[in-house]
């Protein structure tokens, strides 16, 4: 589909995400993801996030520029995918060649158009471990997760732009109040893994890959909280 394509009246356009990729991490906390699944618009509130930069050794794109890592090195808006512990990620182009956002966890986002049908696709995209249906608040509570439960698959949308009539990240009006920064997960030993590059809804903190507010993380040491509206 053409890049000028209609999209619904509140879906992001690629403007948006052409910004630093801390910042458009932030920002994109309580948007959502919607997914043409069938007949059925899957839909997932973004609560966790973790910037990349080109320069930080814990990228993909510090490892140099390839075919399959040319997403991270094209304009905001962009869609990179790779695969991750066995399953798929998501990650999103923002400003300057190399720089990403990597969608950490979300949480299903029921209205109108994304209604109780939609979830209980997502719980048969994403069953547990016994073949049961996930509870609504760990269904998306990982990146692996959380591209499984919305059906996003690497073959189809690594390296593509957003399709207003099947993928597309929209802006609901939801206002986060509170941000917390910290480290991000899982990056090797000198790695740059020190850096702050992780943001979280607040208020989603528990459902979240892994809580920043457990107990033994200490405020001003392993956390900081940002009070603010995006």
């Amino acid at each position: 589909m053409p890049d000028s394509a209609p999209c619904p009246p509140q879906a992001l356009p690629d403007s948006f995400f052409d910004r630093d990729a801390a910042e458009l991490a932030k920002a994109l906390l309580g948007k959502v993801i919607r997914h043409r699944h069938g007949p059925y618009w899957l839909a997932a509130r973004i609560i966790e996030t973790e910037a990349y930069y080109l320069s930080d050794k814990g990228s993909h794109a510090s490892l140099g520029y390839t075919e399959k890592r040319r997403a991270l090195f094209l304009d905001g808006g962009h869609i990179y995918m790779y695969y991750a512990r066995g399953g798929d990620s998501l990650n999103f182009s923002a400003h300057g060649p190399g720089n990403a956002v990597l969608i950490k966890s979300a949480f299903p986002f029921i209205d109108a158009l994304s209604d109780a049908n939609s979830l209980a696709q997502m719980q048969l995209n994403n069953p547990d471990a016994s073949n049961q249906p996930r509870p609504p608040e760990r269904l998306c509570a990982g990146q692996t997760l959380l591209c499984k439960a919305l059906g996003l698959k690497v073959p189809h949308w690594d390296g593509k732009r957003f399709d207003a009539e099947q993928l597309f990240v929209e802006d609901c009006g939801i206002k986060v109040k509170q941000i917390i920064q910290t480290t991000r997960l899982g990056i090797p030993h000198g790695r740059d893994e020190h850096l702050p590059y992780r943001f979280v809804d607040a208020d989603f903190a528990r459902h979240c890959t892994r809580n920043p507010l457990r107990r033994g993380q200490v405020e001003g040491r392993d956390y900081f909280l940002l009070t603010q509206g995006n």
